[in-house]
């Protein structure tokens, strides 16, 4: 190739530089984002209020698809989603939003569809 003798490369230290100063910017952001996050919501995730509906909802459906009677489900409708509630039995996803997660079960246990389904509300 013509060579005669060693060839000298040049050294692309500057680029390095930049890409470790942008790869720390954007460690350091993320580690604020995510204490930001943790801050702001702690236990609750920011969506615990469809967390607590969708749970109340999926409660009341079973009961609803599993009455042949429609016994349980009058008595759901009647008062019956609060007891389930105060009783316990909603569990960790009602601790979210307990009001939305009997409005949930009254949903649910009357056969109507989800509030909380879909993108668009």
């Amino acid at each position: 190739m013509g060579q005669t003798g060693p060839v000298r490369h040049r050294v692309r230290g500057r680029r390095r530089g930049r890409v470790l100063t942008v790869l720390t910017a954007c460690a350091f952001s993320a580690a604020v984002l995510a204490a930001f996050l943790i801050w702001r919501f702690n236990d609750r995730p920011p969506w615990g209020d469809d967390v607590a509906y969708e749970g109340g909802y999926i409660m009341g459906t079973r009961i609803h698809q599993a009455d042949v009677t429609g016994e349980r489900t009058k008595e759901l409708l009647s008062g019956g989603c609060a007891r389930l509630l105060a009783e316990g039995a909603g569990g960790h996803r009602a601790t979210h939003n307990r009001p939305l997660w009997v409005a949930g079960c009254l949903d649910g246990a009357a056969g109507r569809p989800s509030a909380h389904q879909g993108l668009v509300r």
